[in-house]
């Protein structure tokens, strides 16, 4: 359990891999300079290395210690991505754990086997993202002017102008998104649409691509945004390890591993 972790070696897991008749020498160096490396049961492993607390707080150093590892290991392979501060006791929990769940692992390493994550963000690309659906939306102009005038401006009729905008804003950001996401079918294995962050962002994908097939998402991402105007940014990243594409709720058998999730 957590508690013990000093006393038994914790283990910070970074990921769960294919493994070969020998492990590899991972070139990079894990949370507070660790060295990484491999526990393993039959042909699955888990990548780890040692620390001496129960928990790790998400500071920045941490987490770029942990998007390195990732980064290194999808340069060797396939992944499952752990999350962030997913924790076993010992080396023993953890080949309990990969024990445990040995068939879910190897069906959801082979979903993405010889694949990447990609991301697209979509913006709008406008100074005022309320004026430019006033400009675009007669409905709304409407609205936003009887509202202004002296004799309607009540607190009700406010509160209701702001309804309409949020309404107009996603039903465009789900039209466009079905837009895009109909040309990247053609270019993907599988999409998500992750939840918008703030009011510009029109749409927030996961794309799960073929390690060969990166450049083909890009013309992808091209024909995608020969759809749209001026008034909209498209920005693809990555490759990333799947985070978006692995459905895995490992078992702790025990409570042997602290947070044992994927993703």
């Amino acid at each position: 359990m957590a508690r013990n972790v000093k006393s038994q070696g914790g283990k910070f897991i970074y990921a769960l891999v294919d493994v070969g008749e020998e492990s590899p020498a991972y070139r990079v160096t894990g949370l507070n300079k660790e060295r990484v490396y491999g526990i393993n049961v039959g042909n699955i492993g888990a990548v780890v290395s040692d620390i001496q607390s129960g928990r790790v707080r998400p500071e920045r150093r941490h987490l770029m210690a942990h998007r390195a590892v990732l980064a290194h290991l999808l340069e060797l392979g396939s992944v499952l991505p752990m999350r962030f501060g997913t924790i076993a006791s010992s080396s023993p929990a953890v080949q309990a754990l990969l024990s445990s769940n040995r068939v879910a692992i190897e069906d959801q390493l082979q979903r993405v086997r010889q694949r990447v994550e990609m991301g697209l963000r979509v913006n709008w690309d406008v100074g005022n993202i309320y004026e430019h659906f006033v400009a675009m939306h007669p409905i709304l102009r409407e609205m936003r002017d009887y509202v202004m005038q002296e004799e309607h401006n009540r607190r009700e009729e406010k509160i209701e102008l702001g309804r309409m905008f949020d309404r107009l804003v996603q039903e465009e950001r789900e039209r466009h998104t079905a837009a895009v996401i109909e040309v990247l079918r053609g270019y993907c294995e599988e999409v998500v649409a992750n939840p918008t962050k703030h009011e510009k962002e029109v749409m927030n994908l996961a794309c799960l691509v073929d390690k060969a097939g990166q450049a083909e998402f890009e013309k992808g991402v091209f024909q995608a945004s020969k759809r749209f105007n001026n008034d909209f940014l498209f920005d693809y990243n990555g490759p990333w390890a799947p985070h978006n594409f692995v459905d895995l709720d490992l078992q702790t058998p025990s409570q042997s591993a602290n947070r044992a999730a994927v993703g």
